[in-house]
């Protein structure tokens, strides 16, 4: 089940970053890509120098998902879309909870509603999930984000499970820290908001690229049919999880 086996593809969060350097990649190989994001310039700019489909839609209406690309058959599906906010859950609000679990969960299960039944019928298909190590380790802040890529961690395994004895592979790449915008947006969107995530999170550190991403999903895609390349974590070599925190509280 290598690349021949394939036809169609669709791709979240497919306007910067991961998204944006998947659907190239994709669409290099001969898959025709329908690629999903809420800007709809960038998607347009990004489907004139590659060929791809675009489709500018929000994620977290799941109505206008369905309306947009309901009727596709789809292949393969990269669910890469995702959103953080700063700061743990005492901090958070109602709309950061909201945000991250609405587009990092619902989606992500709202997709794969749509798609996978079609793969079932066809006994071919492979969805790719975007996760962190943040879903796989403990490490301070940002607690709801850790929860929402727990969710997707359990879920790459229970579709396994769900489609067992049918041709449906399931990949989760839980990537450390990659250069993308997601620091700038956290810190407002703005340039200067990008230049200081620059300087704070990427100045200095061997950061993975999207390259690096992009070249672990081509891997799994390209595996022999009979092979599924089930969780693939990759973090940059300096980069490690881990650590114990004791705090003394004197009375």
């Amino acid at each position: 089940m290598a690349y021949e086996d394939y036809k169609t593809a669709l791709v979240t969060g497919a306007s910067t970053g991961m998204g944006e350097a998947t659907v190239r990649m994709l669409t290099e190989r001969g898959i025709t890509v329908h690629a999903v994001a809420r800007d709809k310039a960038r998607l347009q700019a990004l489907a004139d120098e590659t060929g791809a489909i675009p489709h500018a839609v929000d994620l977290s209406d799941t109505a206008a998902v369905e309306a947009e690309v309901g009727g596709l058959t789809i292949d393969i599906l990269v669910n890469n879309a995702g959103v953080s906010r700063q700061g743990n859950v005492l901090s958070s609000t109602r709309e950061d909870l909201d945000d991250m679990v609405d587009v990092n969960v619902r989606a992500v299960l709202q997709l794969i509603r749509i798609f996978l039944p079609g793969m079932v019928e066809r006994d071919c298909g492979h969805i790719v999930n975007i996760s962190s190590i943040a879903g796989l380790y403990n490490f301070f802040g940002h607690t709801a984000y850790h929860a929402t890529k727990a969710a997707v961690h359990q879920i790459s395994r229970q579709i396994r499970n769900d489609t067992v004895g049918k041709r449906i592979r399931v990949t989760e790449i839980a990537p450390g820290r990659v250069e993308t915008e997601i620091f700038g947006r956290n810190l407002g969107g703005t340039p200067e908001a990008m230049d200081e995530a620059w300087q704070t999170f990427y100045e200095g550190y061997e950061s993975l690229k999207t390259e690096d991403i992009v070249s672990a999903i081509d891997f799994a895609l390209s595996a022999a049919r009979h092979a599924n390349m089930g969780l693939i974590e990759i973090m940059p070599t300096f980069q490690v999880p881990g650590g114990l925190t004791f705090d003394r509280r004197d009375a």
